[in-house]
């Protein structure tokens, strides 16, 4: 089709008229008429183009089923929006023109929103931000906020504007019109206005609004500008089997119950640092097809295994068994808050520690304690203790200060196995266990290798149950508040989907996500991850120089640093934590070997088998 020509409409032919007659009349000046002229014209040769520039642009791919209309002429968006009636909202538009037929790109209230010709807008509201005030002599603007209190009258002098405009009521004459109603008359053109408020000589008023939109796979809504130089024509009745595709965030779809299970397409993939190291996360891209079962209403318990630098995320579901293993505390201060009300606790130590004088005795490899509690306030606070003799009725109370160090291991003979529901139950967090019995449901229990696993924090986090479509049977659970992505949910009904037989219990953290994990605990202080080693600096060689300083083992040699505090009581360190070697591990133990820890002799025997030459006896510390 070729360009058509440019057709002066016939309002544009009466506007001219009426100016000539005014002017001839000697009622407008000749530069406001230039000025109207010029402006009227040049609006007039804008729309021409743009009827003839609607007529040749295919509509947009972006919104499919968008229908072609032609129940009304093109209008600027400003002049549409300025005429519309907010009762009949809300509508849907069609761009025309204005984006030079390929689509540009505006920044929409902070947002940047691309609109092509033949994109549809669904209209839901209507805000006036401000109206622009034009002085008729001398050409200056002024901007009124909405809540103007002052009040309008039509301007007394008749001519072009008195045709372009409905008449005022005779209330309105009178006592005046506020600036809501003023702009309520608005037919589309121009008509000055006297406001003593604002200035002695006519006005024009230009409302400004802020247009609240939908548009097709935008997730929010869109604010745009009346002013914003498109032209649109109006398709509501023809459009009315259009649906706006809106995306949702997943941690969107956790509050929409009712729609699940779904099946959803991923827009976008998670952003932002890795949380799981399994093979399924990566997969979360852009076109891969998700079916959505349901909330999952488990929980989990954050652990980590103690020297490896590994951590862990179990579900209530797993079926693994554990056992208890003995506790490890290093100084009073770990002793005193290994305290809980209701539960004895035994100890045994495992390094001497000197005394310091009389008030505090010295303690011995084998010595058995029980913290009994704290007396005292402030720096004068001391751990009252039991220290058991060789017999039952014998002993000693003890006050140790809590900066005093030393070595100690929890004396225990439970060798029951417990699942995860009951352990938490009988023991509080942080607990140090071990995995005897791996998840039969699982093809592979990465916990069942690790001497020992240390359970740190409850965690109440909702989780989604989803699947790839290719493979509905595997299933796993995301949390969508930490690994968030936007995706798109399929219309009408879904087919029940297959149900998830298989669904991973244990999921392996990254280190970053750990430590970020461990700072929004409640109450949490964690520390950041820790760094690596420095570099040893290079001594003096011989000859009367400094001998230089050691040099450290590599990284992967070297023992995993403490783990940040939990919110429920101190953290308890373990001596494999500080490079020191514990009493007896629980590696090689039979499943049914004891597990009561045995103290040596007597103190007093002890001391005197190392008068004698002989070094302390070995501690038969509690297995696992």
């Amino acid at each position: 089709m070729g360009p058509r020509k440019r057709v002066v409409p016939a309002a544009q032919h009466s506007i001219c008229a009426g100016w000539r007659a005014a002017s001839s009349m000697g009622l407008w000046p000749e530069r406001e008429l230039a000025t109207a002229r010029s402006r009227s014209e040049r609006q007039a040769e804008v729309k021409a183009e743009a009827r003839a520039a609607s007529h040749a642009v295919p509509l947009s791919a972006e919104c499919p089923g968008a229908p072609r209309s032609t129940a009304m002429e093109p209008l600027s968006f400003q002049e549409y929006i300025c005429s519309l009636d907010p009762a009949t909202l809300p509508r849907i538009l069609r761009i025309c023109s204005g984006v030079y037929f390929q689509g540009s790109v505006y920044e929409i209230s902070g947002n940047e929103c691309c609109l092509s010709t033949g994109d549809l807008l669904k209209v839901m509201a209507v805000v006036l931000q401000k109206v622009v005030c034009e002085d008729t002599e001398t050409g200056q603007t002024t901007e009124l906020p909405p809540t103007f209190k002052g009040l309008f009258q039509p301007a007394p002098a008749w001519g072009p504007y008195q045709t372009l405009r409905g008449h005022f009521p005779e209330g309105g004459r009178q006592q005046g019109l506020t600036l809501h109603q003023a702009l309520g008359r608005w037919d589309g053109r121009l008509q000055p206005l006297l406001c003593p408020a604002v200035g002695p000589h006519a006005l024009l008023l230009r409302p400004v609004y802020e247009v609240h939109a939908a548009m097709h796979l935008r997730r929010d809504v869109v604010k745009i500008p009346s002013t914003l130089e498109v032209d649109v024509e109006d398709v509501t009745e023809e459009a009315q089997h259009i649906h706006f595709a809106r995306p949702l965030l997943l941690s969107e779809v956790l509050g929409m119950e009712d729609v699940l299970p779904a099946q959803a397409e991923i827009l976008e993939g998670p952003a932002g640092p890795a949380v799981f190291k399994s093979a399924w996360v990566p997969r979360l891209q852009r076109g891969q097809q998700l079916r959505l079962h349901g909330c999952s209403r488990a929980w989990r318990v954050l652990a980590s295994a103690p020297g490896s630098g590994r951590h862990f995320l179990l579900s209530s579901t797993y079926q693994g068994r554990f056992r208890l293993r003995p506790r490890q505390f290093t100084g009073v201060q770990e002793l005193a808050a290994g305290l809980q009300p209701g539960q004895r606790l035994r100890v045994v130590v495992t390094r001497d520690c000197e005394g310091r004088g009389d008030d505090v005795p010295p303690l011995g490899v084998g010595d058995r304690l029980e913290p009994r509690g704290l007396q005292g306030t402030g720096p004068s606070t001391r751990l009252l203790c039991h220290r058991h003799g060789e017999e039952e009725e014998e002993g000693r109370e003890l006050l140790l200060p809590l900066d005093l160090g030393g070595g100690f291991v929890e004396e225990t003979c439970d060798s029951k196995k417990y699942g995860l529901a009951e352990l938490l139950e009988r023991q509080a967090l942080p607990c140090e266990v071990r995995v005897v019995a791996p998840d039969p449901g699982l093809e592979r229990d990465a916990l069942g290798a690790l001497p020992a696993l240390r359970l740190e924090a409850r965690l109440n986090q909702p989780f989604l149950v989803g699947s790839f479509c290719q493979e509905p049977e595997e299933g796993f659970e995301i949390p969508p508040r930490w690994l968030d992505f936007s995706l798109l949910l399929s219309e009408g009904p879904v087919r029940p989907p297959a149900p998830c037989t298989r669904r991973s219990r244990v999921e392996e953290l990254t280190e970053a996500f750990y430590y970020q994990l461990l700072a929004q605990l409640p109450g949490s202080a964690a520390p950041p991850p820790p760094r690596p080693p420095k570099p040893a600096q290079a001594g003096t060689g011989p000859g009367g120089r400094r001998p230089s300083a050691p040099v450290p083992p590599p990284v992967s040699a070297r023992p995993a640093p403490p783990l940040p505090p939990l919110p429920a009581s101190p953290r308890l360190s373990t001596p494999h934590q500080h490079g020191r070697r514990g009493p007896p591990g629980d590696a090689g133990e039979a499943p049914g070997a004891s597990r009561a820890t045995t103290a040596p002799r007597g103190s007093a025997q002890r001391r005197a088998a190392q008068a004698g030459g002989r070094g302390p006896p070995a501690v038969s510390a509690g297995r696992a």
